[in-house]
Protein backbone atom coordinates (compact mmCIF):
# COMPACT_ATOMS: atom_id res chain seq x y z
CA UNK A 1 0.00 0.00 0.00
CA UNK A 2 1.17 3.54 -0.65
CA UNK A 3 0.04 7.16 -0.42
CA UNK A 4 1.33 10.54 -1.48
CA UNK A 5 0.67 14.28 -1.53
CA UNK A 6 0.36 16.26 -4.77
CA UNK A 7 1.16 19.95 -5.23
CA UNK A 8 -0.19 21.05 -8.62
CA UNK A 9 0.17 24.22 -10.67
CA UNK A 10 -2.32 25.29 -13.34
CA UNK A 11 -2.23 28.09 -15.89
CA UNK A 12 -5.31 28.90 -17.96
CA UNK A 13 -5.96 31.10 -20.98
CA UNK A 14 -9.55 31.25 -22.21
CA UNK A 15 -10.53 33.35 -25.20
CA UNK A 16 -13.69 34.04 -27.17
CA UNK A 17 -14.68 36.43 -29.94
CA UNK A 18 -17.46 38.97 -29.39
CA UNK A 19 -18.75 39.25 -32.95
CA UNK A 20 -19.93 36.61 -35.38
CA UNK A 21 -18.31 38.41 -38.32
CA UNK A 22 -14.64 38.19 -39.21
CA UNK A 23 -13.19 41.69 -39.40
CA UNK A 24 -9.85 43.52 -39.08
CA UNK A 25 -11.17 45.33 -35.98
CA UNK A 26 -10.15 44.14 -32.48
CA UNK A 27 -12.74 41.69 -31.17
CA UNK A 28 -11.94 39.52 -28.16
CA UNK A 29 -12.60 38.56 -24.57
CA UNK A 30 -9.72 36.84 -22.81
CA UNK A 31 -9.16 35.47 -19.30
CA UNK A 32 -5.67 34.52 -18.13
CA UNK A 33 -4.91 33.18 -14.67
CA UNK A 34 -2.88 30.70 -12.66
CA UNK A 35 -2.85 29.09 -9.24
CA UNK A 36 -1.82 26.17 -7.02
CA UNK A 37 -3.69 23.32 -5.40
CA UNK A 38 -2.95 20.40 -3.08
CA UNK A 39 -4.32 16.86 -3.38
CA UNK A 40 -3.47 13.29 -2.50
CA UNK A 41 -3.19 9.83 -4.03
CA UNK A 42 -3.36 6.30 -2.65
CA UNK A 43 -2.61 2.92 -4.17
CA UNK A 44 -2.63 -0.79 -3.39
CA UNK A 45 -0.99 -3.81 -5.05
CA UNK A 46 -2.08 -7.40 -4.32
CA UNK A 47 -0.38 -10.56 -5.56
CA UNK A 48 -2.65 -13.51 -4.63
CA UNK A 49 -0.58 -16.04 -6.61
CA UNK A 50 2.80 -15.83 -8.31
CA UNK A 51 1.63 -15.21 -11.93
CA UNK A 52 -1.11 -12.71 -11.01
CA UNK A 53 -0.93 -9.11 -9.74
CA UNK A 54 -3.86 -6.77 -9.12
CA UNK A 55 -3.44 -3.04 -8.52
CA UNK A 56 -5.54 0.09 -8.03
CA UNK A 57 -4.80 3.80 -7.58
CA UNK A 58 -6.95 6.79 -6.61
CA UNK A 59 -6.10 10.45 -7.18
CA UNK A 60 -8.20 13.12 -5.51
CA UNK A 61 -9.81 16.16 -7.05
CA UNK A 62 -7.72 19.34 -7.02
CA UNK A 63 -9.53 22.65 -6.67
CA UNK A 64 -7.91 25.76 -8.10
CA UNK A 65 -8.70 29.42 -7.62
CA UNK A 66 -7.01 30.99 -10.64
CA UNK A 67 -6.00 34.61 -10.17
CA UNK A 68 -5.30 36.81 -13.17
CA UNK A 69 -7.08 39.31 -15.36
CA UNK A 70 -9.45 39.77 -18.26
CA UNK A 71 -8.66 41.67 -21.45
CA UNK A 72 -11.57 42.72 -23.64
CA UNK A 73 -12.15 44.91 -26.61
CA UNK A 74 -14.75 45.19 -29.32
CA UNK A 75 -13.55 48.09 -31.43
CA UNK A 76 -16.08 50.90 -31.85
CA UNK A 77 -18.39 49.21 -29.29
CA UNK A 78 -16.37 48.19 -26.19
CA UNK A 79 -13.12 50.08 -25.41
CA UNK A 80 -9.93 48.14 -24.57
CA UNK A 81 -10.22 47.20 -20.89
CA UNK A 82 -8.14 45.14 -18.48
CA UNK A 83 -9.59 44.09 -15.12
CA UNK A 84 -8.34 41.86 -12.28
CA UNK A 85 -10.31 38.62 -12.30
CA UNK A 86 -10.46 35.13 -10.81
CA UNK A 87 -12.18 31.82 -11.53
CA UNK A 88 -12.53 28.47 -9.77
CA UNK A 89 -11.88 25.17 -11.57
CA UNK A 90 -11.91 21.66 -10.10
CA UNK A 91 -9.71 19.11 -11.82
CA UNK A 92 -11.23 15.61 -11.73
CA UNK A 93 -10.59 12.66 -9.49
CA UNK A 94 -9.25 9.55 -11.22
CA UNK A 95 -9.42 5.87 -10.37
CA UNK A 96 -7.35 3.26 -12.21
CA UNK A 97 -7.20 -0.49 -11.76
CA UNK A 98 -5.32 -3.23 -13.57
CA UNK A 99 -4.53 -6.92 -13.72
CA UNK A 100 -1.16 -8.33 -14.78
CA UNK A 101 -0.83 -11.99 -15.70
CA UNK A 102 2.62 -13.55 -16.20
CA UNK A 103 2.18 -17.18 -17.30
CA UNK A 104 5.98 -17.47 -17.64
CA UNK A 105 9.03 -15.21 -17.15
CA UNK A 106 8.92 -14.46 -20.91
CA UNK A 107 5.36 -13.06 -21.05
CA UNK A 108 3.29 -10.35 -19.37
CA UNK A 109 -0.34 -9.64 -20.32
CA UNK A 110 -2.01 -6.65 -18.68
CA UNK A 111 -5.50 -5.16 -18.74
CA UNK A 112 -6.33 -1.79 -17.16
CA UNK A 113 -9.34 0.50 -16.77
CA UNK A 114 -9.17 4.22 -15.94
CA UNK A 115 -12.10 6.34 -14.76
CA UNK A 116 -11.91 10.15 -14.84
CA UNK A 117 -14.74 12.21 -13.36
CA UNK A 118 -14.71 15.10 -15.83
CA UNK A 119 -18.13 16.16 -14.52
CA UNK A 120 -16.14 18.39 -12.13
CA UNK A 121 -15.87 20.70 -15.16
CA UNK A 122 -19.45 21.94 -14.88
CA UNK A 123 -20.08 25.69 -14.77
CA UNK A 124 -17.30 28.07 -13.72
CA UNK A 125 -17.71 31.80 -13.24
CA UNK A 126 -15.14 34.41 -14.23
CA UNK A 127 -15.38 37.08 -11.51
CA UNK A 128 -14.14 40.51 -12.56
CA UNK A 129 -13.16 43.18 -10.05
CA UNK A 130 -14.36 46.62 -10.93
CA UNK A 131 -17.03 47.58 -13.45
CA UNK A 132 -16.57 46.34 -17.02
CA UNK A 133 -17.86 48.51 -19.87
CA UNK A 134 -21.41 47.95 -21.11
CA UNK A 135 -22.69 45.44 -22.21
CA UNK A 136 -20.11 43.10 -20.63
CA UNK A 137 -21.29 41.55 -17.35
CA UNK A 138 -19.16 41.61 -14.21
CA UNK A 139 -19.54 37.88 -13.51
CA UNK A 140 -19.43 35.66 -16.59
CA UNK A 141 -20.48 31.99 -16.39
CA UNK A 142 -18.62 29.47 -18.54
CA UNK A 143 -20.67 26.31 -19.05
CA UNK A 144 -18.70 23.18 -19.94
CA UNK A 145 -20.81 20.36 -18.47
CA UNK A 146 -18.24 17.71 -19.33
CA UNK A 147 -19.06 14.12 -18.44
CA UNK A 148 -17.18 11.29 -16.76
CA UNK A 149 -15.37 8.90 -19.11
CA UNK A 150 -13.46 5.62 -19.18
CA UNK A 151 -10.27 4.35 -20.77
CA UNK A 152 -9.69 0.65 -21.48
CA UNK A 153 -6.13 -0.59 -22.06
CA UNK A 154 -4.71 -3.95 -23.12
CA UNK A 155 -0.99 -4.65 -23.47
CA UNK A 156 1.34 -7.60 -24.07
CA UNK A 157 5.10 -7.74 -23.49
CA UNK A 158 7.47 -10.49 -24.64
CA UNK A 159 10.81 -10.65 -22.83
CA UNK A 160 13.76 -11.81 -24.96
CA UNK A 161 17.37 -12.72 -24.31
CA UNK A 162 20.04 -10.22 -23.19
CA UNK A 163 17.50 -7.88 -21.54
CA UNK A 164 15.51 -7.07 -24.68
CA UNK A 165 11.70 -6.89 -24.79
CA UNK A 166 8.99 -6.01 -27.30
CA UNK A 167 5.49 -4.75 -26.52
CA UNK A 168 2.17 -4.06 -28.21
CA UNK A 169 -1.01 -2.48 -26.88
CA UNK A 170 -4.40 -0.95 -27.53
CA UNK A 171 -6.27 1.85 -25.74
CA UNK A 172 -9.88 3.02 -26.13
CA UNK A 173 -10.48 6.55 -24.81
CA UNK A 174 -14.12 7.56 -24.33
CA UNK A 175 -15.40 11.03 -25.25
CA UNK A 176 -15.89 13.48 -22.35
CA UNK A 177 -17.30 16.58 -24.07
CA UNK A 178 -21.08 16.64 -24.71
CA UNK A 179 -22.44 17.94 -28.00
CA UNK A 180 -24.55 20.57 -26.18
CA UNK A 181 -21.51 22.66 -25.21
CA UNK A 182 -19.02 21.32 -27.74
CA UNK A 183 -15.98 23.46 -28.47
CA UNK A 184 -13.27 23.15 -31.14
CA UNK A 185 -10.80 24.15 -28.40
CA UNK A 186 -11.47 20.78 -26.73
CA UNK A 187 -12.73 18.74 -29.67
CA UNK A 188 -12.93 15.47 -27.77
CA UNK A 189 -14.35 12.29 -29.29
CA UNK A 190 -14.05 8.53 -28.93
CA UNK A 191 -10.47 7.62 -29.80
CA UNK A 192 -8.49 4.44 -30.47
CA UNK A 193 -4.73 4.17 -29.88
CA UNK A 194 -2.45 1.40 -31.19
CA UNK A 195 1.04 1.06 -29.72
CA UNK A 196 4.27 -0.79 -30.56
CA UNK A 197 7.52 -0.66 -28.60
CA UNK A 198 10.94 -2.16 -28.07
CA UNK A 199 13.40 -1.75 -25.23
CA UNK A 200 16.31 -3.16 -23.32
CA UNK A 201 17.14 -3.36 -19.62
CA UNK A 202 20.87 -3.42 -18.91
CA UNK A 203 22.94 -3.41 -15.75
CA UNK A 204 23.14 0.39 -15.81
CA UNK A 205 21.46 1.72 -18.94
CA UNK A 206 17.84 1.01 -19.86
CA UNK A 207 15.73 2.42 -22.66
CA UNK A 208 12.36 2.07 -24.37
CA UNK A 209 11.26 3.30 -27.80
CA UNK A 210 7.56 3.32 -28.67
CA UNK A 211 5.33 4.43 -31.53
CA UNK A 212 1.65 5.25 -31.10
CA UNK A 213 -1.03 5.79 -33.74
CA UNK A 214 -4.27 7.44 -32.66
CA UNK A 215 -7.52 7.52 -34.58
CA UNK A 216 -10.97 8.97 -33.89
CA UNK A 217 -13.93 8.14 -36.17
CA UNK A 218 -16.06 10.99 -37.50
CA UNK A 219 -18.01 12.74 -34.74
CA UNK A 220 -20.89 14.92 -35.97
CA UNK A 221 -22.14 17.69 -33.66
CA UNK A 222 -25.63 19.14 -34.16
CA UNK A 223 -27.42 21.70 -31.98
CA UNK A 224 -24.42 22.94 -29.98
CA UNK A 225 -24.69 25.98 -27.70
CA UNK A 226 -21.82 28.39 -26.92
CA UNK A 227 -20.48 27.96 -23.39
CA UNK A 228 -20.16 31.67 -22.60
CA UNK A 229 -22.18 34.89 -22.79
CA UNK A 230 -20.06 36.43 -25.60
CA UNK A 231 -20.61 33.29 -27.66
CA UNK A 232 -24.36 33.42 -27.06
CA UNK A 233 -24.58 37.08 -28.03
CA UNK A 234 -22.73 36.47 -31.28
CA UNK A 235 -24.67 33.35 -32.24
CA UNK A 236 -21.59 31.13 -32.44
CA UNK A 237 -21.97 27.37 -32.82
CA UNK A 238 -19.58 24.42 -33.00
CA UNK A 239 -21.76 22.30 -35.28
CA UNK A 240 -19.80 20.22 -37.73
CA UNK A 241 -17.95 16.94 -38.20
CA UNK A 242 -14.73 16.32 -36.26
CA UNK A 243 -11.96 13.76 -36.78
CA UNK A 244 -8.83 12.84 -34.87
CA UNK A 245 -5.51 11.38 -36.09
CA UNK A 246 -2.21 11.46 -34.21
CA UNK A 247 1.28 10.00 -34.47
CA UNK A 248 3.58 9.92 -31.46
CA UNK A 249 7.09 8.64 -30.79
CA UNK A 250 8.20 8.23 -27.18
CA UNK A 251 11.69 7.54 -25.84
CA UNK A 252 12.53 6.70 -22.23
CA UNK A 253 16.08 6.37 -20.94
CA UNK A 254 17.15 5.29 -17.45
CA UNK A 255 20.53 5.12 -15.73
CA UNK A 256 21.03 3.05 -12.59
CA UNK A 257 23.92 3.76 -10.25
Amino acid sequence: MGAGVMVDYAKFRLEQGLSRFAAPLANNFRFSGDGYSVGYNVGVLWRPVAPLSVGMTFRSQTRFTLEGNTDLEWESVVPATTLPASADFTFPLTVAGGVSYRPSPQWNVEFDVDYTDWSSFGTSTIRQQGTPPWPVKQNIPVKLNWQASWMYELGVTRYLDHGWHVSAGYVFNQNSVPDTYYSPLAADLDRHFFNLGVGRTGKRLSFDLAYQFGYGPDHTVIGSTPSSTPGLSSGEKADGTYQFISHAVMITVGWQF
